[in-house]
């Protein structure tokens, strides 16, 4: 399997790494910096650096959901390094910041609404977030000025473990009522957030909430019964 290096440093640009496998599906490598797309966040974009000057631009990440075999795209008319070739991977960083901060925000707005989560989806300048909010009425002005305020606060996040079996234990962990955290390799790695925040996700995140800048909630809908959506996008 794949060395994955961005789940112990999100702050990981490149990495040396070696082709073990090159097909239809894309490119693996021994180790990565590239995120594959999971848990609402899209995979890295990027390049892959060959010693003879030759680069290779990666247009998407993907995980095999079966193997769980991670995959780097090429862009169509590529010509893909071979096996054994050695390689420099290295990610679009100004997008995958841009996520970082955004994926961290949606930890946030976790904080705020203490319910369920139906869905969402990470982007680089507009996310969304869904509620189950059977019968709430959301100030949207309000819930901007108290993310916000939270940001300021530039809380560190921190990353630790913890087995699948203490997880099973602690359920109220686990916001997300349509994504399940990946399991089944003995641990789980949650995401803190100070004393604002703690609950399971494999994304990339920012190292303090002061990282982020200011956000602004966009617009709220009601999407059926029991589900609010809710928009956030970076204010810049």
């Amino acid at each position: 399997m794949t060395e994955e290096i961005f789940r112990q440093d999100a702050y990981a640009k490149s990495c040396e790494a070696t082709v073990t496998a090159s097909d239809g599906r894309g490119i693996q490598l021994d180790r990565t910096v590239f995120y594959a797309t999971g848990g609402g966040q899209p995979g890295d974009t990027g390049m892959l650096r060959l010693a003879d000057g030759r680069t290779v631009p990666i247009v998407e990440t993907r995980r095999d959901r079966e193997t769980g075999e991670q995959w780097h795209v090429p862009a169509d008319g590529t010509a893909p390094p071979a096996i054994g070739t050695p390689v420099v991977a290295e990610i679009d960083w100004r997008r995958r910041h841009r996520l970082m901060r955004m994926h961290t925000a949606m930890h946030l707005l976790c904080a705020l609404i203490p319910q369920g989560v139906t869905g969402g989806s990470v982007g680089e300048d507009k996310s969304r977030l869904d509620f189950d909010l059977p019968d709430a009425i959301l100030d949207k002005d309000r819930l901007s000025d108290d993310l916000n305020r939270l940001i300021a606060g530039d809380h560190a996040v921190t990353m630790r473990w913890i087995t699948d079996a203490k997880l099973a234990a602690q359920p109220e962990l686990v916001r997300t009522m349509s994504v399940k955290p990946p399991s089944g390799t003995g641990r789980v790695r949650l995401v803190a957030i100070g004393d604002v925040d703690l609950q399971p996700c494999g994304g990339t995140h920012v190292a303090r909430t002061g990282e982020i800048g200011r956000v602004a909630i966009g617009k709220i809908e009601n999407k059926g019964k029991h589900n609010r959506r809710i928009h956030l996008q970076l204010e810049e």
